[in-house]
């Protein structure tokens, strides 16, 4: 297995390596906490081919090692610089560590190097000070745009599909992920599903949990850091046998481990907090295929609650009957 002890092309002292931030030790990883292994040098030599790099593949990979900052936000040209190869060779070093090319490589490379700052070091990365309000609806156009193009259509498929199947669907998220799995669950109960989302604490979380088997399903959502619980209940959940599918933007290998399926979509804000919008957009497309899968239990569903809905008197504005609406 190649290692990123030699730089090829460039000499190390060329290029400087990137100070660590607080609290990362040199290989890009958290000191202490719940790690365990998930750290940059972990990660990517984890991926690393059976053959090894060739010497000028190494020196990209070297260069992701080294200096993990300057990669996150490099363009494909700036990177291969950094290295001293060609941007052909970025690409076919992205390819041999399992991705598409660059722009695949660097949206968990980045996910992965912000998970390693605190909130406070997350908003000096970011220090934008004038036109926040713009940067932020176009960094979250950008991720829905970059989800558009890489969120597999099959595998959205197979959590619905799971999902339908399921006696139970647990959703686990916590703090402000807590948005996009509460309307993942109201959404899916309103299609006809026994989804519940967990807002009570670790208390609640816990036994919940207690009461899965193998016939339930369990669906983890979280970003940035991640909930230490979440990843908890993810692998308590797989061991009980249940399905597992987690939503997060660059998952830790215990997360992965337990996952049937990982769903990965871009969380980046542009301040000390993450994105949720492309993760909201993530979960109203598992449950648009999940009220595909039988249709008519679907409309019942919906009927019923509709039905419960005005007699409750929820909705400021009521629905004409479909007769007056269409003439």
């Amino acid at each position: 297995m190649a290692g990123a002890g030699s730089r090829g092309d460039v000499d190390r002292a060329d290029v400087g390596e990137d100070p660590p931030p607080p609290g990362v030790d040199r290989r890009g990883g958290v000191d202490g906490g719940h790690d365990g292994g998930d750290t940059f040098d972990d990660w990517l030599r984890g991926r690393l081919p059976a053959r090894g790099l060739a010497s000028k593949g190494t020196a990209v990979l070297d260069v992701l090692l080294t200096q993990p900052r300057r990669a996150s936000f490099a363009s494909t040209a700036e990177l291969a610089s950094l290295a001293g190869v060609n941007t052909a060779t970025v690409t076919r070093t992205a390819q041999a560590l399992g991705f598409a090319g660059w722009p695949a490589l660097q949206q968990e490379l980045r996910a992965r190097y912000l998970s390693a700052l605190s909130a406070p070091d997350v908003a000096a990365e970011h220090h934008a000070t004038d036109g926040v309000a713009d940067a932020s609806l176009r960094r979250d156009l950008d991720s829905v745009a970059l989800l558009t193009r890489r969120l597999d259509g099959d595998a959205v498929r197979r959590v619905a599909t799971a999902v339908a199947g399921a006696r139970h669907t647990v959703v686990v998220a916590d703090g402000s992920y807590a948005a996009t799995g509460t309307a993942f669950a109201h959404n899916a109960r309103l299609a006809g599903y026994r989804v519940t989302a967990i807002t009570g604490g670790d208390a609640q979380l816990a036994n919940a949990v207690a009461d899965m088997t193998g016939d339930d399903a369990l669906v983890a959502i979280s970003f940035w850091r991640l909930y230490a619980s979440t990843v908890l209940a993810a692998g308590e959940a797989r061991r009980r046998g249940a399905k597992v599918f987690a939503l997060t933007d660059a998952a830790s290998p215990a997360l992965t481990e337990a996952a049937d399926e990982v769903l990965l979509v871009p969380a980046e804000g542009v301040s000390f907090f993450p994105s949720l919008t492309a993760g909201t957009a993530a979960v109203q497309a598992v449950v648009a295929e999940l009220a595909a899968v039988d249709p008519e239990r679907t409309r019942r569903s919906i009927e019923a609650a509709e039905a419960q809905w005005d007699r409750f008197g929820l909705l400021h504005r009521r629905p004409r009957p479909r007769n007056a609406a269409d003439a």
